[in-house]
Order: structure tokens, then sequence, then C-alpha cells
């Protein structure tokens, strides 16, 4: 028998076992005769009321899937929602949100230490931030000429978040800020009450109050805390917009010290999580981002770099690479050694 008559023999058969030939999807199906769309979507695996069919080339209403027959030869896509956007999307389309407001770089930065503004202005403008923190201290009027922070990094250019360092009580950080907003309108504020000079570390019960308080005058608080999940979680409850754990001492440059802790406030967290303090080197940035916070602040670590500038550009660098790696999602950790090439067929 030639290939024209299996074929034909092919052909008989199917109309003689009651089946149709249809394609779904571009793959080739047989099915049962007389079954309706919705029959179809059904034998799929497929709530009918949850796909949209189109049936060679017109769309069928889902009205109708009941009634329509499926026919010999027909030609179906069956299609649903599902999540949408590139999964590979570049980092710097991979934003974060904070109280509403968007931003692409995961890298706060903050404008003391510097040998000069214009050394400041370089280094904000290579670490790729869109935030810097301000301190909000008294005007010299006795030189109410000399220059100001506005006048080389651009508060339409960049978004202020103004500070309560140096304050060590709620009072003060709340009148702080309260003073910050009348200045430049800000609402959006970087909260941190200090316990005492020597380890800068934070007063959680002053910080607490103070959240409450900022929080119910329609400030939003992102708040500098202790690396604790349940002094985290009370942050947040009381209005915290975000939450900063420490990483380090402020200006120590020690690095992340406890990874475990920093990880548990983000799995916990319902708001943005980003550490704050203790960063002094590109990789200690990459570990933060790794554990998954939403970013990092920083200081000193580039402010007080031999070469700020090009700190800034590895901090920048260190955060997206730390994301991408969060991301990607690392390999297992192993007890034992596990060969990338197959040992087996060697020589």
């Amino acid at each position: 028998m030639g290939p024209a008559g299996f074929i034909q023999v092919l052909k008989e058969a199917s109309v003689d076992d009651g089946t149709l030939s249809i394609t779904v999807n571009g793959q080739h199906r047989r099915v049962r005769g007389g079954i309706s769309v919705a029959d179809l979507a059904l034998e799929l695996g497929l709530d009918p009321a949850r796909v949209a069919v189109e049936r060679n080339l017109a769309v069928v209403p889902r009205s109708t899937l009941a009634d329509i027959r499926v026919e010999d030869g027909d030609d179906y896509e069956i299609v649903t929602f599902v999540g949408g956007g590139d999964h590979g999307a570049r980092v710097d389309e991979d934003g974060w949100t904070v109280a509403g407001r968007s931003f692409r770089s995961r890298l706060i930065v903050g404008t003391g230490k510097y040998k000069s503004f214009e050394q400041n202005a370089a280094a904000v403008e290579a670490s790729g931030a869109e935030i810097v923190t301000v301190a909000v201290r008294r005007v010299n009027i006795a030189d109410p000429g000399q220059p100001m922070l506005t006048d080389f990094i651009d508060p339409k250019r960049y978004t202020y978040l103004p500070n309560t360092a140096g304050c060590f009580t709620a009072d003060d950080a709340i009148r702080t800020l309260r003073l910050a907003r009348e200045a430049g309108g800000w609402d959006l504020v970087k909260l941190e009450v200090l316990g005492e000079a020597r380890t800068l570390y934070p007063d959680m019960r002053e910080t607490l109050r103070a959240t409450e308080v900022l929080a119910g005058e329609g400030f939003l608080p992102m708040v500098y805390c202790v690396d604790d999940p349940i002094a985290a979680k009370q942050l947040e409850d009381a209005g915290a917009v975000a939450i900063m754990p420490l990483g380090a001492p402020i200006g120590s440059g020690l690095g992340i010290q406890n990874r475990v802790t920093i990880r548990l406030i983000v799995e916990g967290a319902k708001v943005p999580v980003l550490v704050d303090a203790g960063v002094g080197t590109a990789s200690d940035a990459a570990v933060a981002m790794e554990l998954g916070c939403d970013g990092v602040l920083m200081n000193t670590a580039i402010a007080e770099a031999k070469d700020p500038i090009t700190m800034a550009r590895a901090m920048k660098a260190a955060v997206e690479g730390g994301r991408l790696a969060y991301r990607a999602g690392r390999m297992a950790q192993r007890k034992y050694a596990d060969p990338s090439s197959p040992l087996a067929g060697l020589i």
C-alpha cells in the first residue's frame, strides 16, 4: 500500500470510530464526535468560565461555548491569564515602592562627612541614588549667604529624606520633623531616636512612641531600629512605612552582624525593609540585598572611602548585583563537595 492509500485508511478509520481530528493550541488531538466547545475545555481540564476560545480564527463568545459543536478539522486557540511581565527584567526596571512612591534605585545615601558639597554631589550622582537623607540643623544666621546643600543636590531631582540624626528623645525627633515639614513640605521622613552616644543604638521605647505620634500627624516614617523582628512588627503596627534595622553600629563599617534576624524581619514585614547603618564596603551591601532587603542606606562607607566617587559606583553595582542574586535564587548549601562534572565515563 502506498502513502496515499495509508492516509485514506486513516481518514476512514477516523470516521468509523466516531472521533474528530482537531488542533488545539498548535497540537493535533482526537476528540469524540458531537461534543461542544465547553465539553472540549472540560476534557482538557479547563474551566470554560475562565478561558477565552478562538475557533478557526474567530473568537467564540463565552456564553455560546456550550452550544457550539466541535467539527472535524477545527483549529482552536484557548488562552487564559497568567502572571504578566518579563521575569528577566533589567535591574533598572526592578523598582520598589514605599508609601505609594516608586523608585528604581535601591540605594539611599546620606549627605554627611563629605569634604565638600561638590564631592557629596558627585558621589550621589555616581551612586545612582534617587533618595538622599538630610539632617535638620539651625541656619547660620551669622552668615546666611553661605552655600547650602540644596545648591548642589537639587531637591527637585532627588527625594530629600529628612532625618532625626542626633535626637535622643521622641519629643526632640517629633519637633525636628515638624520643622522639616514646614521647611520643605516633606512627609516621607526617616526617624531615629538614639539611646546613647557611645553605641548610637536606637531607644526602641522612644522610637515606638515617636512613630505613633508622627503617623497620627500624617507623616510617613521610615524607622531606624534594632535588628529584632518583634520590634519591627511593633513599628509596622504603629504606622512605620518602612523598617530600617541596623546591620551594625552607625559608622562602624562592620557589615551585617546578624543575618538571621535581618532575614526574619524581611520575611515577616509587609512594608519595605532596608538595612540602615554598619555597611563598610560593597560586599556588605550585596549581603543585605541577598537577604531579601528592599534597599540599603549608607553614608560613612562612601563619604570616608579614600575615593568616595569610586566607592559610590561600587555600592551601586553591589546593590544591583545582590538584588539580582536574590531574585535568581541561590544554590542550596551542602556539607560536602558535589562535582560540577560527572565522574562516570572518566578515561
